[in-house]
Formats: structure tokens, sequence, C-alpha cells
């Protein structure tokens, strides 16, 4: 990846389970790719982990148990990152900004006004001839040496290598501009009571219905999410 003025910081967080705000995060780490430093702490979760996630992560009631809580762990984590960050993680929009978004919602953490870039959406738009897009097959198809997989740190430093391999010498912010870009063809609503309207006519309140209901999570509406947010309708 080209050299930039802004600063991408790679992250991922380990949790409890799948479902932001009943779950909860046990590991956060994130590697700064400007300075090249690295972050990495356990979260005490406040509730015991599930035998199904210990499986996957191999992180232990025991590991977590002198942990610091997320308002400590978070505070830091903000710190590491900056004010000015890109947050990058491999399924950003589904899993990990949910979740950092609720734990600081839980513990009175004010997150700053981060971008982010959801690395699994951008293998998806722009390497559609790649035939799978996790990280661990990317890693593979790339052949990155294996790792410790679902550990936090381990897979933050598999990410930087396979998104700099994904986007070879683009910088942050022509990778940002692709990513925000609205598809083309999409000016006017596809369906629903607003159907054949243009997307800057189309009531806030209505889009905002759509996202609460689930539309927007269909493989087939997200460009159309993309189009509204380019078009400033969405947030």
């Amino acid at each position: 990846m080209e050299r930039s003025s802004l600063n991408i910081i790679f992250y991922d967080t380990e949790t409890t389970g799948l479902k932001p705000g009943k779950d909860r995060i046990i590991e956060i780490a994130a590697f700064n790719s400007r300075t090249e430093e690295s972050f990495v702490q356990f979260v005490n979760p406040g509730i015991p982990i599930p035998a199904d996630s210990i499986k996957i992560s191999g992180i232990t009631d025991e590991m977590v148990a002198g942990a610091g809580s997320f308002k400590e762990v978070g505070a830091k984590f903000i710190q590491f990152c900056g004010e000015e960050a890109i947050l990058l993680a491999h399924n950003n929009d589904a899993f990990d900004q949910p979740f950092i978004e609720q734990e600081a919602r839980l513990s009175g953490l004010t997150l700053p006004s981060w971008r982010y870039i959801d690395s699994l959406k951008w293998a998806r738009k722009f390497r559609p001839d790649l035939p799978r897009h996790s990280l661990q097959a990317l890693r593979e198809l790339f052949g990155i040496p294996a790792n410790q997989a679902h550990r936090a740190l381990d897979d933050v430093k598999v990410l930087h290598e396979v998104f700099s391999l994904l986007t070879d010498d683009l910088s942050a912010e022509q990778i940002l501009e692709l990513m925000t870009a609205a598809p083309r063809g999409i000016a006017r609503m596809p369906f629903g009571k607003h159907q054949g309207k243009p997307l800057t006519e189309v009531p806030k309140d209505y889009v905002q219905w759509l996202e609460k209901n689930g539309a927007f999570d269909k493989s087939e509406n997200l460009s159309l999410k993309e189009a509204f947010r380019k078009v400033e309708v969405l947030a």
C-alpha cells in the first residue's frame, strides 16, 4: 500500500459470541500501519466465556480474570489509535465495529469520529475472481504462513499482509474513495412505495426504517445502501 497522510489502524476483536449487546469483547488487538506498533490486551467481559467461544479462540475465563474492563482497555485502545485514524477490520461493518460501539456505549466511553473500512467488502467487491473471501481463505490463497487463527493479534498481522496484497499500491485516500463511491446505475429507488424516485428525494425516515428492519443487510441491497450514503440520505 502506498504511503499516505491518512493513518490506517488494522484491528480485530475476539468475543464471547456473535451478538453485540448480548455478547462481550474478550480481546482486542491493533496494528498501526504507519508506526508499525502493535496493541493487544485481554478484556474482562464480566460474564463467563461460553465453551463454544473457548473452542474457537482458546481464551478462557482464567486468562481474562485479571484483565481490565472494556472501559479501561477501550480507553487505551482509543489512545493507541488516535483521533483521526481509519479503522480497518475483516467483516468490520457486521461484527467488529458494532461490538466496539456497543461496548463503548455500555462503558460510557466516547469514541472518536473514526472512519472505517471493511476489508471483507473490499475483497468481495474488487476481487470477485477469488473463490473465497474469509481472512484465512485469503491467507491461504496468497501463500501467507499459517498463524494462530482467532487470536486477535495474529489475525491483525495476517489482515495487514492480506490487505496490502489486495490493494497493491493504492493509497488510503484512494481506497476510501473507491469504497464510498456511489455505484453506477443506482440513482432511483428500485423498490417499495417510493420506487422510481431519485434517491435524494426518498424521505430519510423511510430509509432509516429500511435500515432498522434489515433491508440493507441483504447482499442484493448493499450497493443501494452505499448509494444512499453517497447522497447523504443515510449516515
